[in-house]
């Protein structure tokens, strides 16, 4: 569960990432890629190649949270990167984003129920 108790920012990793990295490494990511802290109490959003992946990364009292979601059909209307490497979204706006929606537009992608896991 992604607690917003004492959530700050949430940041979105422009682009594409690489997501066989784990904590160690999308923290180092967070610090030399974007000049960030990654202990500060804001959510570290990153996306793959194929925006049908998520994980998010996450600073609690002590230790991280790797959330991580995967979409069964669809895609995440994910920003591109246009000359900087992340960008500043509010809570709502994550949620969008999650939900499948774009960040200027409100259409959700369709319900799916899963019949098998592989």
């Amino acid at each position: 569960m992604i607690s917003e108790a004492n959530l700050e920012r949430v940041y979105l990793a422009c682009g594409r990432t690489d997501l066989r990295k784990s904590i160690d490494g999308l923290a180092v990511l967070v610090k030399e890629g974007f000049q960030l802290d990654p202990f500060s109490p804001c959510l570290f959003v990153f996306c793959n190649r194929k925006r049908d992946k998520l994980k998010i990364l996450q600073w609690e009292h002590n230790g991280f949270w790797l959330h991580y979601r995967r979409l069964e059909k669809g895609k995440f209307q994910w920003p591109q990167k246009d000359g900087k490497g992340v960008t500043t979204v509010s809570r709502r706006e994550l949620r969008w984003l999650l939900d499948g929606l774009p960040l200027s537009q409100r259409q959700a992608h369709q319900k799916m129920t899963a019949r098998t896991v592989l």
